[in-house]
């Protein structure tokens, strides 16, 4: 072979230079040592089994109040707009997401009416979504957080009022919801995150006018009532919740006033109270939150102005922006394939 080296230094006439450190990212091409080397020590080089984080945004309403059906999907990892990705089977606002590293899911919302639907969408391709089974009531404006293995929904508003069960189901395998056990305090309006052993629920409102600073956890892996876990910096419902394995993220959401854009966390590994982490970009409620194990991408909301932005877990400050939704929606619910709830 060819001493002579083609565009700076890499053999292959027509390389790929490789996106990022994920198994899909194209790096095709014959590459030297050193330049792989260089491209690896930058992060930069694919890894098997290391899987580009996906957040999917899903359901809501638009200015007019009307549904949203359709799911969108971003590259948590790299700035830029949304792009379609399918459509709920069960069109909804007020619901919730949750998922494995392989699965979203949504569960529960209003189309009329309180919905007990699940329903399940793979993130490897763009699609419908698929019937999963049915939460144990209708219930909207639920929360969600999750494990690998399952996911687990609380709180919200049933057919009759306000409730307190957690239920959960196992991801892999299609079927209804069974009881976990119940909250601290009955609300809806809140919102759930997770490390691998943890779920976490915070927020939420208890009344038509008392706003909660409430947060509490149950062991994921079993069942049984929640425990207190401590409380938000500002008493608020409507909030956007993320993780990733060290921290729980809290953002925006109602409070006793006006619509918020504080920004607080936990550390999930020891109980106590939240401590402020910065202000949203854009003061606003019923965001979607989804996670990578480095980034947390705030989409939307009461404003309908279809922006995103996002904040980075191990650091403290404002959001900024990330890139616009297709279609403004609040009330809307987010997922990811590699969320705090996915890590050990």
């Amino acid at each position: 072979m060819s001493d002579k080296r083609y565009l700076g230094n890499i053999i292959t006439q027509n390389p790929t230079a490789p996106a990022g450190p994920y198994e899909d990212s194209a790096a095709s091409g014959v590459w030297s040592l050193a330049e792989a080397f260089a491209y690896s020590k930058a992060g930069l080089w694919p890894i098997a089994g290391n899987v580009a984080p996906i957040g999917l945004f899903g359901g809501g309403s638009n200015y007019n109040g009307a549904t949203i059906d359709s799911i969108e999907s971003i590259q948590i990892s790299s700035f830029g707009n949304a792009v379609d990705f399918g459509n709920l089977l069960n069109v909804n606002q007020q619901l919730t997401a949750f998922s494995s590293s392989t699965r979203a899911i949504f569960a529960g919302g209003y189309d009329g009416n309180r919905v007990n639907v699940i329903q399940f969408k793979l993130f490897s391709s763009s699609g419908n979504t698929s019937d999963f089974g049915d939460l144990v009531t209708g219930t909207s404006l639920l929360a969600s957080c999750s494990s690998e293995t399952r996911g687990l929904v609380g709180g919200g508003i049933n057919t009759s009022s306000n409730t307190n069960v957690i239920q959960y189901i196992t991801i892999a395998s299609e079927g209804n919801a069974t009881d976990f056990g119940d909250l601290t305090v009955t609300r809806r309006e809140l919102d759930g995150c997770s490390s691998s052993t943890l779920g976490v629920f915070a927020g939420g409102r208890d009344t038509v006018t008392a706003q909660l600073n409430t947060i509490d956890y149950v062991t994921i892996a079993s069942t049984g009532n929640a425990s207190d876990f401590g409380d938000l910096t500002v008493s608020r419902r409507a909030i956007s919740a993320g993780s990733n394995s060290t921290r729980g993220i809290f953002a925006g959401g109602q409070d006793s006033s006006d619509i918020s854009n504080t920004i607080d966390y936990i550390t999930l590994s020891s109980t106590g109270n939240a401590t402020d982490f910065g202000d949203l970009a854009t003061a606003t409620r019923g965001a979607g939150a989804a996670s990578s194990s480095t980034r947390i991408v705030f989409g939307d909301g009461y404003t309908r102005d279809n922006q995103m932005t996002y904040i980075e877990i191990s650091t403290l400050g404002n959001s900024s922006d990330f890139g616009d939704l297709n279609t403004g929606r609040d009330l809307t619910s987010a997922a990811s394939n590699v969320h705090g709830g996915l890590a050990a």
